[in-house]
């Protein structure tokens, strides 16, 4: 597991997946669950989806 989110992607992932999370908790919906999606990718700096269609955002 190589990580293929480069900087500029991690924090639009992060504030993202904060606003998303925000939402959800100001409205009272479990959608907002769908937020830990972005934030985790964001802080973990690996993305599955990239993988299956061949994406690196990651600098080499």
């Amino acid at each position: 597991m190589s990580a293929n989110v480069g900087g500029a992607d991690k924090v639009i992932r992060i504030v993202a997946g904060l606003v998303i999370l925000g939402l959800g908790l100001a409205f009272k919906s479990y959608w907002g669950l769908v937020g830990l999606l972005p934030l985790i990718t964001g802080l973990v700096g690996f993305c599955p989806a990239y993988v299956i269609f061949g994406i690196s955002t990651c600098k080499k």
